[in-house]
């Protein structure tokens, strides 16, 4: 393979050798010199629009006019910046003081204090006042959604949501609207969130430097739970939290954080303290036999996993011809809901109408999902309250626990099980390498060793990859993919559309990475971004836990077994049916409502 052509580059007076299609800003990082930036998001959001990053510059010696942007001025050889003259420093400070003129300063009050980006810059810039006083945009607070709040007094109008809504995600939900000084970010024709086709992903909660865009916080509502004597508040927490939920104490990206969070939960006050991973490993065994049911017997394929929220809503408005192809389980959240308030109720002889069931998600688009019509039996929600990895977080510091010094705690008993093939349902291609491992024990008849799918794991958008396996006695190719975010789900959907793709089963997450970038995660901030790839290293906390369990197959673990012995009598079984599994349909893509 050629070599990268490089260019000879001085920046502050150091010289580096980098490749010539590198921006100065990357060109500096190579230096080790710091350039600020806030609307840059290196791959998504290089637009220029705040002017923090300008620098002066000059090329063998002529200078270059006004001063250039550093994030999309591209490197030339004999180049030589300047990052910290009077007149770049004079420069950032006025761009930034005019960004603050029409902010909402309210920062100690604010959701993102402490990991707001315009808030840090401030700091390193030692802005402590704003000179420009006049007018500022109307405020627009929109909380219709039971995911997402979007606060336009917050927005800086850097972009990066609506890059990564567009290009990211394919979505496009949110755009520039108006014009001039009355210029925001939102949905076309000021409808709310609530009533376009957002998915509630999150993604743009992760792009956002400021609290512009949020989630939707339903803390005092478990709190008040927690402090009812009449109330039994029953609390699960998803695979993807545990590998981020260390970063709200400071720990490195991708920390494990397994036993001090069942810890902390406990000293919050729940009565019972699950892991989701239990109910990733009863959807293993429902997906999986309706997958097996569906090879066997002709029925639709390819199949499409169902677990994440904001696919389901995707599909239901974007590609609704696909509906029939969704598996029809509920997510691993609402499958232990519904297990908590008939099976466990029954076996703690608890009243299900005084449960009140949390869940603790890496995802904002599971608040709406627990909120849909469909997620409930017998007139009782199978989960009353979603919270999201950052919301656990705040109640963990509101209860004044010491979290890094907690020791390590497990899940209680009857529902506490889960295997390793649980775990990694929370990165891209996990749940398809847990169905595989079951699958595949359950059509060859053997416990097979050779159980790490690696072909599936990964941060390619679309992975492909095919096992042979006995369908009906007769040796198949079952060929499968895996996409994740939306964007890629779309090629793999078009392709098939066009003929051009032929799969039997396909795992699709809403969410770049998986679970584990999850719109409910703890924020990383583009400059960190460029040492740390969040989705990687949390991913790998759930592949090493995984290694670490003595169970690594969903049909291995005995509390499942005990489950369908005792209470649901086999996988799929009419009981199943109704406790686990759910129908979705068309959605019309832009449906105001009064």
């Amino acid at each position: 393979m050629d070599s990268v052509q490089k260019v000879n580059v001085t920046i502050n007076g150091i010289a580096v050798s980098v490749p010539k299609n590198y921006t100065v800003q990357l060109a500096a990082k190579e230096a080790g010199v710091d350039i600020p930036t806030l609307c840059y998001l290196k791959g998504v959001n290089e637009i220029a629009a705040c002017r923090v990053c300008v620098v002066e510059a000059d090329v063998n010696g002529v200078p270059m006019r006004n001063l250039p942007a550093s994030c999309v001025l591209q490197v030339q050889e004999g180049m030589n910046v300047r990052t910290n003259t009077a007149r770049v420093r004079k420069a950032v400070r006025q761009n930034v003081e005019l960004i603050l003129a029409n902010h909402n300063r309210e920062c100690l009050t604010c959701k993102r204090s402490g990991t707001c980006e315009l808030q840090k810059l401030c700091r390193e810039l030692g802005i402590d006042d704003v000179p420009y006083k006049g007018a500022t945009r109307k405020a627009v607070i929109d909380d219709l959604s039971y995911s997402i709040i979007r606060d336009s007094s917050k927005c800086i109008l850097c972009g990066r949501c609506i890059s990564t809504c567009r290009d990211v995600q394919g979505i496009g939900v949110l755009d520039f609207t108006k014009r001039g000084f009355n210029t925001e970010v939102a949905p076309a024709f000021d409808y709310s969130m609530r009533d376009v086709n957002c998915i509630y992903c999150g993604q743009c909660i992760h792009a956002c430097p400021v609290a512009a865009l949020r989630e939707k916080s339903y803390i005092d509502q478990v709190w008040e739970a927690i402090q009812d004597p009449d109330k039994f508040v029953v609390v699960q927490t998803a695979p993807a939290v545990r590998a981020s939920l260390g970063e709200e104490f400071g720990l490195p990206v991708g920390t494990p954080v397994t036993g001090k969070m069942m810890a902390a939960l406990r000293r919050i006050g729940f009565d019972k303290v699950f892991d989701t991973n239990f109910s990733a490993d009863l959807t293993i065994m429902e997906e999986g036999t309706e997958l097996l049911n569906r090879l066997n017997t002709g029925g639709t394929l390819p199949m499409i996993t169902s677990c994440s929220p904001g696919w389901i809503r995707y599909c239901e408005m974007n590609y609704p011809d696909f509906l029939d192809n969704l598996s029809t389980c509920k997510s691993p959240q609402q499958m232990f809901g519904a297990v908590l308030k008939t099976y466990y109720a029954k076996k703690a002889n608890i009243d299900p109408k005084k449960i009140v069931s949390v869940s603790v998600m890496p995802c904002t688009s599971k608040k709406t999902e627990a909120a849909r019509p469909e997620m409930q039996v017998d007139g009782l929600r199978d989960v009353d309250i979603s919270l999201t990895t950052r919301e656990l977080g705040d109640m963990i510091k509101q209860a004044r626990i010491d979290f890094l010094n907690l020791p390590d705690e497990g899940p209680d008993s009857i529902l506490g099980e889960y295997s390793g093939a649980g775990v990694i349902f929370g990165a891209t291609g996990g749940v398809m390498e847990a169905a595989l491992r079951t699958v595949a024990d359950i059509l060859t008849g053997e416990d097979l060793k050779d159980i790490e799918y690696k072909a599936v794991r990964g941060l390619e958008g679309v992975k492909e990859a095919s096992v042979t396996l006995p369908v009906n006695g007769t040796p198949t190719e079952v060929k499968v993919a895996v996409a994740h975010g939306t964007a890629n789900a779309a090629k793999v959907l078009d392709a098939i559309r066009a003929g051009k793709a032929n799969y039997h089963f396909i795992e699709v997450m809403a969410c770049p990475g998986g679970c584990v970038h999850g719109g409910g995660q703890s924020h990383v901030s583009a400059k960190a971004r460029l040492d740390v790839e969040p989705k990687r290293n949390r991913a790998q906390a759930l592949y090493s836990e995984d290694e670490r369990q003595v169970l690594r197959k969903s049909h291995d673990n005995p509390d499942i077994k005990k489950l369908y012995e005792d209470f649901l009598k086999g996988p799929n079984s009419e009981l199943a049916h109704k406790l686990l599994h759910t129908h979705y349909h068309k959605r019309e893509v832009y449906l105001p409502q009064e």
